[in-house]
């Protein structure tokens, strides 16, 4: 069998929660999509570092990077793999700072955040409202 193993550009995102239950969503400046904020990780980094980086970064927050709550694998429109890992944050503030790479950002419902994010950063939520929830069920 001939199997061609994943080499994978990675991307650690954060799926954050915040006290009100609502997670966080970004705009991104290049094409207007919506996202978890999070990026690519450097060589040699720890993905906790990574995910806290990004997070400051991006939005201006200091948050808890809980466990991992779900990952995907694709390739893109270029053909270069991809591999996303997403973790549970819990954010006690909510106020943001946005960095130039964005343009909007806003907390949502998990309704919400379904309409907006793709399938794969959808799962990424409604694992990460649980896990704030205690939910270990489902």
């Amino acid at each position: 069998m001939d199997e061609r193993l994943l080499r994978a550009t990675a991307s650690i995102r954060g799926a954050v929660c915040s006290p009100a239950g609502t997670t966080l969503t970004i705009r991104r400046a290049s094409d207007g999509g919506w996202e978890l904020p999070g990026g690519r990780i450097r060589e040699g980094e720890n993905v906790t570092d990574c995910l806290r980086r990004e997070l400051a970064e991006e939005v201006g927050i200091d948050a808890a990077v809980g466990e991992p709550v779900h990952a995907y694998a694709w390739r893109n429109d270029d053909g270069d793999d991809r591999l996303a890992v997403y973790y549970h944050c819990s954010a006690a503030e909510t106020d943001l700072v946005l960095s130039d790479e964005h343009t909007e950002a806003e907390w949502v419902s998990e309704a919400e955040a379904r309409e907006r994010l793709s399938a794969p950063q959808t799962t990424a939520v409604v694992r990460a409202a649980r896990a704030e929830r205690g939910d270990r069920m489902g």
